[in-house]
């Protein structure tokens, strides 16, 4: 009966979320459904498990939340992406339409930007070269989801994404976890993605298929979409319903300029890691009044949120004449960052009440019992959460906040160096998280103003099939090699 009302549980919450539902409401009360069929204490679970964890989640990361919004919302403002896009256009034309649109959507989100932003300032972009050169329209969404959704997010080090952060309390780690297998991963999805998208585009071409010009949704209509706003909440770390509030500069500023905030993103995020924090005496983080914990636990998180800031106060100085409207700006940023931290800490709490559960402990033997040991485990564990709740960040943070002590105590045992679990985890939460019912894929098919029959296979090719062979090869390469 527990494993029953865990199933209904989670099946109820995906069904009405995807209905448009708030999360913030679904999630605790599928979480006291699961409860009331285990026979287990409801308010109990609610206040102190439900809350508990939910809370401790915003405690870890809602700063990189807050910071991460603030500074793509300025990076939009101040015409930074526009300048980036408007450069790939220029230098690659229409001639290598797929991989301008590509480059410019990893470069924005590999230095920081959200996927959101990225979405609405990429997407005119793409229309613009795919109709000069007369790809077909449907390649779109795949073209934009292979640069700013697959190895920018998960596989390179460094990166800035939510989920690159949220495994390292838990196996102390840093951003850089793993840089060699990130690489080789990375160029994996890349190369396989733009084989694709080629491949498609060469068949288009001889079937006589071209790029038929529609109109496109407006920005504002998309933007304050309320059921495409409650399922993008998950996915997304920006809220659609801020995306135009502020002031947007009706002028791009020159290359350097745009660049070098996203620059300073990834060169400090390094510095941090590598030179400034091992030189720190942290010792004090161990007494009571700092929570009993380390700096191995919390220095990803810190390096990442230094670096954040950085760019900003760059961004501010360089750019500040762009922003005549700073404080709505910010104050755009600021709110846009609520409701996915929230939403992502509901999912998080959730999935503590289900660990409670008694019957959750035939869940765990099952994931642990897998074959291929704890690295196929820990990838199968994430990846099937992140595509039941349909978010990369929610499934990665359940699956540890259920599993990730004891897949760190089995590192601890075989000798496995918890950087490659860090990989493994983030890679395993950006594959099958890219599900119809995913609020990025659609988010990205509605600014897109394309279907899931028009567009999805596409999408599943570049953001499913790629990443997926991406992480076996680092599971294989991992188990046999270890962690480089």
């Amino acid at each position: 009966m527990g494993l029953l009302g865990i199933l209904v549980s989670l099946l109820l919450m995906i069904w009405l979320a995807y209905r448009g539902w708030s999360i913030l409401l679904l999630a605790p009360a599928a979480a006291l459904l699961a409860a009331a069929t285990a026979g287990e204490p409801l308010l109990a679970h609610w206040t102190q498990t439900f809350m508990g964890n939910a809370a401790g989640f915003l405690a870890q990361f809602f700063p990189l939340f807050l910071l991460g919004a603030l500074f793509g919302k300025l990076m939009d403002d101040s015409g930074s992406v526009t300048a980036i896009a408007n450069f790939m256009t220029s230098k690659l034309g229409p001639k290598r339409a797929i991989l301008a649109v590509v480059l410019a959507g990893a470069l924005v989100t590999y230095g920081g930007v959200s996927l959101f932003v990225a979405f609405f300032v990429l997407a005119p972009m793409a229309q613009a070269l795919f109709a000069a050169a007369q790809i077909p329209r449907r390649l779109m969404p795949a073209a934009i989801a292979l640069g700013t959704s697959t190895f920018t997010m998960s596989a390179l080090p460094g990166t800035p994404a939510i989920q690159n952060a949220i495994p390292m309390p838990f196996f102390g780690t840093t951003p850089f976890a793993a840089p060699g297998l990130g690489m080789l991963a990375a160029a994996v999805m890349l190369g396989f993605g733009l084989w694709w998208l080629q491949r498609q585009q060469g068949l288009a071409l001889a079937s006589h298929e071209s790029f038929i010009a529609q109109a496109t949704a407006q920005q504002e209509e998309i933007a304050e979409d309320e059921l495409l706003r409650e399922r993008a909440s998950t996915s997304h770390h920006f809220d659609a319903a801020e995306l135009n509030h502020g002031t947007h500069s009706p002028q791009p500023p020159a290359l350097w300029r745009a660049l070098l905030p996203l620059v300073m993103v990834v060169v400090v995020n390094l510095v941090v890691t590598l030179f400034i924090l091992p030189s720190w005496d942290a010792s004090f983080l161990a007494s009571p009044e700092w929570g009993n914990t380390s700096l191995s636990a919390l220095g990803g998180v810190w390096s990442v949120l230094l670096a954040l800031f950085s760019a900003i106060l760059c961004l501010l100085l360089l750019h500040h004449q762009r922003l005549p409207q700073l404080r709505s700006s910010i104050d755009a940023g600021a709110n846009a960052s609520v409701l996915p931290a929230l939403s992502v800490a509901s999912l998080v709490g959730f999935g503590a009440v289900v660990a409670a559960l008694p019957a959750f402990a035939d869940v765990r033997d099952w994931v642990l019992s897998l074959q291929g040991g704890p690295l196929v485990s820990l990838a199968v564990a994430t990846n099937i959460l992140s595509a039941l709740t349909g978010s990369a960040s929610g499934g990665l943070t359940i699956a540890l906040q259920a599993l990730g002590e004891v897949y760190l105590n089995l590192a601890h045992e075989l000798n496995i160096d918890p950087a490659l679990l860090h990989r493994i985890a983030v890679m395993s939460a950006g594959t099958l998280d890219s599900l119809p019912h995913n609020g990025a894929v659609v988010t990205l098919l509605a600014v897109c103003n394309s279907t899931h029959k028009e567009s999805y296979r596409d999408i599943v090719m570049v953001a499913i099939i790629g990443p997926v062979l991406a992480l076996a090869l680092v599971i294989l390469l991992g188990g046999w090699l270890g962690s480089f």
